[in-house]
């Protein structure tokens, strides 16, 4: 079952209230997304750091062949 993009914000969200969250549909079919994320957690952490952050706040919704979320391109910085 596809994700909807205020689902897949919800979960970040709960992880990052204060950050700045866009939620793209690359492929138009609910499957491919895109998430930048801006928040000011990041500053310092490298961006893998980063990363692991966001795909935890996900709680395995990208797990495996079953996850809900088939992909995500994901961009994350720290505000400028």
């Amino acid at each position: 079952m596809a994700m909807e993009a205020h689902d897949i914000e919800a979960l970040i969200r709960e992880a990052f209230p204060e950050a700045k969250i866009t939620i793209t549909d690359l492929a138009g079919d609910g499957n491919h997304w895109a998430a930048e994320v801006v928040d000011e957690s990041f500053r310092g952490k490298n961006r893998v750091q980063q990363q692991r952050a966001v795909y935890a706040s996900l709680k395995g919704k990208m797990d495996g062949a079953n996850g809900e979320l088939h992909a995500l391109a994901l961009t994350t910085k720290a505000p400028d």
